[in-house]
């Protein structure tokens, strides 16, 4: 059965981490369909910093309870008046990224696959917290849009960088000028949803799972490797590639991966 690991009361995110080394990671702001006011910002991060640190870790399942994914930004935060330390949009508080954009791109940054399980409502800044993700499930019937230009607003989470290569540019630009609502299943042709299933958090867990029973330290590697695809040149990337691999052949777990697969039992492999 999985462990919880532990959390801040009524934080409105719960952690738990099975013995396969696959986090559930699940928002629980219930009664605003997991919208995002300052709290949740705040303790989002934190778990990502939990994640982070999280021995035995091979995957991520990230999720939304109740009838939404996560409804994007509390419209009440409209009118919270911003407190004189807040630091302006600007400062790079978390790396390359403010706060608000962390909250998306720290499971782009999780050394470990992260998959969003997606169903209910995943408008605006919920749909760039699931863009973070490795890829994501979506349920056929979920509403999402890309919302923030109806608040007179542009998308600031991380959305451009992270709907590069997942959607046309032609289309990207009319989700974003429009804030026009599509469904779960419409997501997969504009490429915002890997698959569509009528359960995507059991779909996101056994896709998960499997992750998990292979080398972790290969899987990190790929991550690692993905991660710089776009933005490196190709000597940079073959370079990158021959790096990555020296450092995994002849491993235990490399080793531990063919022996397994050539005696067609589970492997058992050593934690990063």
């Amino acid at each position: 059965m999985p462990s919880a690991t532990p959390m801040p009361a009524n934080d409105g995110i719960t952690i738990e981490l099975g013995d396969d080394g696959v986090a559930q990671v699940r928002l629980t702001r219930t009664d605003k369909m997991n919208a995002l006011d300052p709290e949740m910002f705040e303790r989002i991060i934190e778990a990502g910093s939990v994640l982070q640190r999280m021995k035995g870790l091979r995957a991520v399942v990230l999720s939304g309870e109740g009838k939404a994914f996560c409804a994007g930004l509390d419209t009440a935060s409209f009118a919270r008046t911003p407190s004189p330390d807040e630091p302006e949009l600007t400062e790079r508080t978390y790396g390359n990224a403010n706060k608000f954009q962390q909250v998306a791109m720290q499971w782009r940054k999780l050394p470990v696959p992260v998959i969003a399980a997606v169903h209910g409502v995943c408008f605006g800044g919920g749909l760039q917290i699931a863009s973070g993700a490795d890829f994501r499930v979506v349920h056929p019937q979920t509403r999402m849009a890309i919302m923030e230009l109806k608040w007179g607003l542009v998308p600031d989470m991380g959305g451009y960088a992270l709907w590069r290569g997942l959607v046309r540019d032609d289309v990207l630009r009319e989700l974003i000028y429009t804030n026009r609502e599509f469904t779960g299943a419409e997501a997969k042709e504009l490429g915002l949803a890997t698959y569509v299933d009528d359960d995507p958090l059991t779909r996101a867990t056994a896709i998960a799972a499997d992750i998990a029973n292979r080398n972790p330290h290969a899987i990190r590697a790929a991550k690692r490797l993905q991660a710089g695809m776009i933005e490196r040149d190709t000597d940079a990337i073959l370079l990158e590639e021959s790096i990555e691999q020296h450092a995994i052949m002849r491993t235990r777990n490399q080793v531990e991966a063919v022996m397994a697969g050539m005696e067609r039992r589970k492997a058992t492999f050593e934690d990063v």
